[in-house]
């Protein structure tokens, strides 16, 4: 009889010592577990920021249209700032981004605010033209005012610039005149000026870029 009870006693004995490891071997993962959750949490929450640094998320500033002050970047080349000498004579034209020069932000957000820069023999550009000119040097919006496509034609011989689209044609020395096709207005100028040797926007476009319908 005791040495019934003695064995009972014992397997209770290494019950509870079973009972006991396990409760503080489940308590222990519990705490790892919480742990790690909570560490995952703040590396999370921590690398958010950097998760939307790394996705570049855009400035509201690229969407932005051309102000006065704006200076000119190569929109297909190496994106330098453009001097009225980095423009040929005659065209063809040049396409370019406006960027502001305090933020260093290009405004590429809206293809409605690229512009082509054209330099020409200022003995040709009429009066109005040479208002917004800079001893030859221009800038008009490169939406077509007709259904917004590129602009992206030059013709040499009649210096116009020229939508494939649908064939709309306009003179730069006259103000961006329609002179063929179905647009319906100029196109808009960008007024430009020389600082130092750069070449900056001198005020908003001149009227509303691309077509009023779209």
């Amino acid at each position: 009889m005791e040495r019934s009870r003695s064995g009972e006693g014992t397997a209770c004995h290494l019950a509870r010592n079973l009972h006991g490891s396990s409760s503080q071997l489940a308590a222990t993962h519990g705490v790892q577990a919480r742990r790690l959750f909570l560490k995952s949490a703040l590396v999370i929450g921590l690398g958010l920021p950097v998760v939307g640094q790394a996705l570049g998320e855009e400035s509201p500033a690229a969407s932005e249209r051309p102000r006065d002050g704006d200076r000119f970047v190569d929109a297909q080349r190496s994106g330098a700032e453009l001097k009225p000498g980095d423009l040929p004579l005659d065209g063809p034209p040049v396409f370019a981004w406006p960027k502001d020069p305090k933020s260093g932000v290009v405004r590429d957000g809206s293809r409605l605010n690229q512009v082509l820069l054209l330099r020409l023999d200022p003995a040709s550009l009429d009066a109005d033209t040479r208002g917004h000119a800079a001893n030859g040097s221009l800038a008009y919006s490169a939406i077509c005012t007709h259904v917004q496509c590129p602009v992206q034609g030059w013709i040499k011989e009649r210096h116009v610039l020229k939508c494939y689209c649908h064939d709309s044609e306009f003179d730069p020395r006259a103000n961006g005149k329609v002179v063929f096709g179905p647009a319906p207005r100029n196109l808009p100028a960008l007024p430009v000026r020389i600082d130092g040797n750069l070449l900056v926007a001198a005020g908003p476009f001149t009227g509303r870029v691309g077509a009023p319908n779209v």
